[in-house]
């Protein structure tokens, strides 16, 4: 004998009924997410649009979604579920985990917005049932229905600060931002990413409400950075096990870092900070631990208790405020290129070369610089003899440069490529624009 599930399977009546509250409980708060943001990738300044999802969280219309969802934004849009739409501007954001924080231009006098609550305290678990709701591909709202497959999902290069929730619950491109709401209606996550329809990925609700205060007071969270790499002890996908129970291993320190200025060596072990003890057993449990690293107190030394070669080592550590992980762009529109500031993060191997300078981002076909055979990543070192290391010596150089332009339709460039250094003529006389 067996259990009866009743006439309609999984999805009895008294499921659908709790499902059904769940949905009208946060699907009014959901919202449509238009932006414009300028994009110079292609050599040129483009604009262009995309769409995501967001959800309100206050009544006064603060608005989540994803960091991508709103970068490098020129204007941002929203739509309510009432068919009101309000102008909204970016309080703040991370790239790191993938966070925004919106503020909705609600005018004096407009009614409170329906608002949806963060999960802050019940665990998520595994077989729970969650939907996930947005604006998928641009088109009006809907909701989707699955399980938490896995509730601490570690993804090598998207989990440096954070672990993520993992659900069969479809997320396509334009759920981006959305809310993944469990039973009782609450947020337990953002939707992100997905992998062909399959698998999606949401950022914990509880990594959200950790971020927003440093949001809301500073419009970005205040990482520190040292350039500690670190290793569990227990390193599943490099097969490698430290016969240790307690501590983390460091598996090497970034050139010119504060973590080699210090002296910590690829195998030490660290068992404590400040006195406060770490283990770090599985890439699990790397995340926890680097975020606790990195909101420690900037430009404040710590001590690291250490253990190398068997013996037990104290090393002060000091933080810096780890700035933006991506340089900033501009445009030199009529020379059919664009820069880009280099950034320890994003170019890493520029860095090595040049750590405060800028570089080739985008060449533009056709266009005077693809003519004059310059490269995306060629290091910009000089222009006319005038020394180039940030964006405003580039608009300089480059607005005096098109005021004589009627005398001399050329600039002679130094660049670096690959290690090696080499001088290049650009004419501008052709406008690629007019032809």
């Amino acid at each position: 004998a067996g259990c009866s599930s009743g006439s309609n399977g999984l999805y009895k009546d008294d499921f659908q009924d709790v499902i059904r509250e769940a949905k009208e409980q946060v699907f009014p708060a959901v919202v449509y997410i238009h932006t414009i943001r300028g994009n110079l990738e292609s050599g040129k300044n483009i604009v262009n649009t995309i769409s995501g999802s967001g959800v309100v969280i206050t009544p006064d219309g603060e608005v989540i979604t994803n960091y991508h969802v709103v970068e490098k934004a020129l204007e941002v849009r929203c739509l309510l579920n009432t068919g009101k739409a309000y102008n909204a501007k970016v309080i703040g954001g991370d790239k790191d985990i993938d966070l925004a924080l919106l503020k909705l231009d609600v005018k004096p006098g407009d009614p409170p917005l329906t608002c949806a609550e963060l999960e802050k305290t019940k665990p998520v678990e595994e077989g729970d049932f969650v939907m996930a709701m947005g604006a998928p591909w641009g088109m009006n709202r809907s909701v989707s229905i699955g399980i938490i497959s896995c509730s601490k999902r570690y993804l090598n290069g998207s989990s440096q600060y954070t672990l993520w929730l993992q659900t069969d619950a479809t997320i396509c491109p334009g759920n981006s931002g959305g809310p993944l709401i469990n039973t009782e209606g609450k947020i337990i996550g953002l939707n992100t990413f997905g992998i062909m329809g399959d698998i999606g990925f949401a950022l914990p609700a509880t990594t959200i409400a950790e971020a927003l205060p440093q949001l809301r007071q500073h419009g970005r969270i205040n990482w520190g950075w040292c350039g500690l790499e670190l290793q569990p002890l227990n390193d599943f996908d490099r097969n490698i096990h430290f016969n240790y129970t307690e501590g983390v291993m460091v598996a090497g320190t970034a050139n010119g870092s504060l973590a080699r200025k210090a002296g910590l060596l690829p195998n030490d072990r660290i068992v404590a900070i400040n006195n406060r003890q770490i283990a770090v057993k599985t890439n699990e449990e790397l995340p926890e631990f680097q975020r606790f690293l990195a909101l420690l107190p900037h430009e404040e030394s710590v001590q690291l208790k250490i253990f190398r070669n068997g013996k037990e080592i104290t090393i002060p550590l000091s933080l810096r405020d780890k700035g933006t992980v991506e340089g900033a762009e501009v445009a030199c529109p009529r020379w059919g290129l664009t820069a880009k500031t280099i950034n320890r993060f994003e170019t890493p191997t520029l860095h090595m070369h040049l750590n405060n300078g800028l570089y080739v981002y985008g060449i533009a076909y056709p266009g005077n610089a693809a003519r004059a055979d310059l490269r995306r990543e060629d290091i910009i070192l000089s222009i006319d003899g005038k020394k180039i290391e940030t964006l405003e010596d580039m608009k300089k150089v480059y607005d005096e440069v098109m005021e004589r332009q009627n005398s001399s339709t050329t600039v002679v460039m130094m660049i670096q490529r690959n290690g090696s250094y080499k001088q290049i003529v650009l004419d501008f006389s052709t406008d690629y624009d007019k032809e």
